[in-house]
């Protein structure tokens, strides 16, 4: 029979315990005896990998799903690098964050400590198995990994592997661990093991991530979807936007940081607006946009709808702006407070926008790709979190720890 989400998740805490007192060379070892393991074991990985992409395509699963599913040696790579990159990294557990000596003599210091056990639920991207076992590997948790039916084999053989190498590393294999069951009611499962699983992070698209929020009772870290803007400002050298328009678009359309809409000034307009809709169309891209941009070929007129889209695919929402105080009201009706660029070469609009732009990251003349826990430092993520209690943006290392008060007097009574 099968094992319960219960057994799993008491294991896990088991390990949990004793994952918290691992020195940070046990725990790097670990990391890097799990990325060489993804590496030597990698023809395993990419025919279990192929296996799920057959059956996704046979399903008619979006080519935007179909993207993220798929592994090839490179991705593999990339997976095994982000392992290194976190072993790389300094060990949160045991920072003190503060300290001081009271007026009574008692010493107070606040001290970052691990969560526990985590789980985390995910769609179709296997490498986010490798990415959330290593984080939490290394901030002191256990980890319960939940991917999507679809990328089941391949996540079975990554774990399989992982499980291995922290075997062989001393450290409980229990520590990453996939968690049982299949379906809605194996999921909400784990959403209901409060007391049993300490935080959920749900990683993927509006509809799992609303599900999450709303059935668990086990603490959660919200990660948003991305509707991310690129805003092109009166003083924007449109050259540097043309090509930051183009690389938030279509570097990789797939994942949250993509830009799904863009805003133009109107004093712009008439220069950038034959540039831009030409270069997108050259790329592949379809435009929804208002008047302004539907005044030329190929340009779909944007529903309302549209304007709330993370698209995910080679698609954009687009319209022209009066002002800077137009670029705001529109982002703020319609962000998802992921990622938001401006392109200015004025240093009063820049530092409006940042200010008055509430999302998770604001970028000033820089592509809306660059919101990532790899290119930030972080190492590998686990998510960018648009909520605003405990973390916002990549889900690093620091963001997967609580703290706690360690509190020494001689003696002292109250």
């Amino acid at each position: 029979m099968p094992d319960s989400i219960s057994q799993v998740a008491l294991r896990a805490r088991e390990a949990a315990n004793v994952l918290a007192l691992a020195t940070r060379s046990t725990k790097d070892a670990a990391l890097e005896a799990m990325a060489a393991a993804l590496v030597a074991s990698s023809a395993e990985i990419l025919t279990a990998n192929a296996a799920d992409v057959a059956s996704a395509e046979a399903a008619g699963t979006p080519a935007h799903m179909i993207d993220r599913l798929r592994l090839d040696d490179s991705r593999i790579a990339g997976m095994a690098q982000g392992l290194r990159e976190v072993a790389g990294l300094p060990d949160p557990v045991g920072t003190v964050l503060r300290g001081s000596t009271l007026a009574n003599g008692l010493e107070l210091r606040q001290v970052s400590v691990p969560f526990g056990v985590v789980g985390v639920i995910y769609e179709a991207r296997p490498n986010v198995t490798a990415d959330a076992a290593g984080i939490c590997l290394k901030s002191g948790n256990a980890v319960l990994l939940r991917g999507s039916s679809s990328a089941l084999s391949s996540n079975t053989a990554i774990v399989r592997l992982l499980r291995l190498a922290l075997a062989s590393s001393g450290l409980p294999e229990d520590c990453v661990q996939l968690a049982p069951g299949e379906g809605h009611d194996a999921v909400k499962e784990l959403m209901r093991a409060r007391g049993l699983v300490d935080v959920l992070i749900p990683r993927g698209g509006a509809g799992l991530i609303r599900s999450v929020v709303e059935e668990s009772t086990v603490p959660v870290i919200e990660t948003g979807v991305g509707n991310c803007h690129v805003y092109v400002d009166a003083e924007a050298d449109l050259e540097m936007a043309l090509a930051i328009v183009l690389n938030s678009k279509t570097h990789r359309t797939s994942v949250c940081n993509s830009a799904e809409s863009l805003l133009v000034h109107a004093d712009v307009a008439d220069a950038f607006l034959p540039k831009v809709v030409a270069a997108l169309h050259e790329a592949g891209v379809t435009i929804h946009g208002d008047a302004a941009f539907t005044a030329y070929d190929g340009v779909l007129a944007a529903t309302e709808e549209d304007w709330d889209t993370e698209f995910l695919s080679l698609d954009i929402s687009a319209a022209v702006v009066a002002d800077l105080d137009g670029a705001i009201s529109h982002i703020r009706a319609h962000s998802s407070g992921h990622t938001e660029a401006i392109v200015t070469g004025s240093q009063a609009a820049a530092r409006r926008f940042t200010a008055e732009v509430d999302s998770a990251a604001v970028m000033v003349n820089a592509s809306t790709r660059f919101t990532d826990g790899g290119e930030f430092g972080f190492g590998a993520e686990i998510g960018i979190s648009t909520q605003k209690l405990h973390a916002r943006g990549p889900l690093g290392l620091p963001e997967m720890t609580s703290s706690k008060y360690v509190v020494t007097g001689d003696g002292h009574l109250r």
